[in-house]
């Protein structure tokens, strides 16, 4: 895990530095510095504001003129010129709302000059402890951030303002952090099988689901917690869709129950898959489920008597209301079922990520897992966790009931909930990154990809 701090954890490392602001200063102008002339040639203008990220950028162009460079220092108001390349160097950490008439004009014409652009610890317009843009933000090619990554960076839509992020060594060290990042490394602590392991010891995965024309997606499920190496997989489904799993999922065991009119399991069911549940590890319920009063209430029903961890995913999200249990619950919706759950839009969900995922972990007292590129991970009384390893390959239906089946089997082989949820985003996003060619990408693709993820292949850093 990398911690990733925010603006006050990042003003606290530096209080407790030893040294003098301006050393601080000289290190960070220097680091943009270095960046600039590895990577971006040419003219350079530096844009400054009036506090330290300014002092920051004032420092880098010194720096650069010093290596030969061409540089105009532009103060907050000032024309950009004829740059080949822009150090942003206006606002950092220090936004709370929307940047001013004047500065949201700079930050507009930063955008508007068409060349790469460095962002100076934080692109500015990015809230640096939310990832939350009030306003208009630069659009950074790269960034030059120092000590620590900031929550900015990590989370949407920061993130996406960000480009490529450099993390610069300046002598800062956290001293506290709520939210990490989890790295790849995060997938050595998945349990392996050993010599004296057996089917059940490895992992037993119950899912419920499926009904007519979505008997799919608890396929999906079902293979990605093989793949995750779980070892033994069951599924419990209507009866009338046996003959499509019997054919279809192979190495899974099946367990037809009754169902309604239109092919939508009962509530009657839950008896039975209590029953069914007494070996299993873990219960992933919802993959082609499908939306009725009883579906709806068999949910319901299950999370009352359920004695296992549950990964809740898709339908029965659908018209979830909180409830109470004792064993662990984690809940995987998209932005769009997080605000069904939280009585919002989902633009509200996608401005505020880190707010409203936190939020739903408290209403629902679980693990909440917020999908997207930034996959966020909440727990009732804890930091979140960033799993940032998501591509624009995962915007493909099933994908979802993917994820939930390979949480689904870190939590049957004993992973602490909050970071199966974060490992197996992080796997299941490795994953994606290994689907070549990186079109027309199916569900179903990337199960061996997390075969070779958690074997190690795909890794790299989300920080520079």
């Amino acid at each position: 895990m990398i911690p990733i701090l925010t603006a006050d954890e990042t003003r606290l490392a530096e209080a407790a530095h030893e040294g003098s602001l301006e050393e601080l200063m000289e290190r960070a102008g220097a680091a943009v510095a270095e960046l600039v002339l590895e990577r971006f040639p040419g003219r350079v203008a530096v844009v400054c504001g009036g506090g330290n990220n300014g002092g920051d950028g004032r420092v880098c162009a010194r720096v650069l003129r010093e290596a030969g460079r061409e540089v105009t220092v532009v103060e907050a108001f000032g024309e950009l010129g004829g740059a080949d390349v822009i150090v942003d160097a206006l606002l950092g950490i220090g936004l709370h709302d929307a940047p001013s008439q004047d500065l949201a004009r700079v930050i507009e014409r930063v955008n508007a000059a068409g060349v790469p652009v460095v962002a100076v610890d934080v692109p500015s317009g990015v809230n640096a402890s939310t990832g939350e843009v009030p306003g208009v933000a630069v659009e950074a090619t790269a960034t030059v951030t120092f000590g620590s990554p900031k929550v900015g960076l990590a989370v949407a839509p920061g993130r996406f303002h960000a480009g490529r992020v450099h993390v610069a060594p300046i002598g800062l060290s956290p001293a506290s952090h709520e939210h990490s990042v989890a790295t790849a490394q995060v997938l050595q602590r998945v349990p392996v099988k050993g010599r004296e392991s057996t089917k059940y010891r490895a992992g037993t995965v119950l899912v419920v689901g499926g009904s007519p024309g979505l008997t799919g997606a608890p396929m999906l499920t079902a293979r990605a917690a093989f793949r995750a190496d779980a070892g033994y997989v069951s599924v419990a489904v209507p009866e009338s869709t046996l003959a499509v799993f019997e054919t279809g999922l192979l190495e899974a065991v099946k367990h037809p129950l009754p169902e309604d009119a239109s092919g939508r399991l009962l509530p009657r069911s839950a008896d039975a898959i209590v029953e069914l549940a007494e070996r299993a590890g873990v219960v992933a319920i919802g993959p082609g489920l499908g939306r009725s009063d009883g579906t709806r209430d068999l949910v319901r029903l299950l999370l009352e008597r359920l004695e296992q961890p549950v990964v809740l995913d898709a339908d029965a999200l659908w018209s979830l209301e909180p409830f109470q249990r004792r064993a662990p619950t984690i809940l995987t919706p998209h932005a769009g079922e997080l605000a069904r759950l939280l009585d919002v839009s989902s633009r509200e969900v996608d401005a505020r990520r880190l707010a409203a995922v936190r939020q739903a972990a408290q209403r629902f007292g679980s693990v909440m897992l917020l999908k997207g590129a930034d996959t966020l991970v909440a727990a009732p009384r804890a930091g979140v966790v960033v799993a940032p390893y998501g591509q624009p390959t995962l915007a493909t239906a099933g994908t979802g009931d993917v994820l939930t089946g390979v949480i689904a089997a870190f939590v049957a082989k004993g992973m602490e909930p909050q970071l199966a949820a974060a490992a197996g985003a992080v796997a299941h996003g490795i994953a994606s990154r290994l689907a070549e060619p990186p079109v027309g990408v199916l569900a179903s693709d990337l199960l061996p990809g997390i075969r070779r993820a958690l074997a190690g292949e795909g890794w790299d850093e989300p920080f520079e």
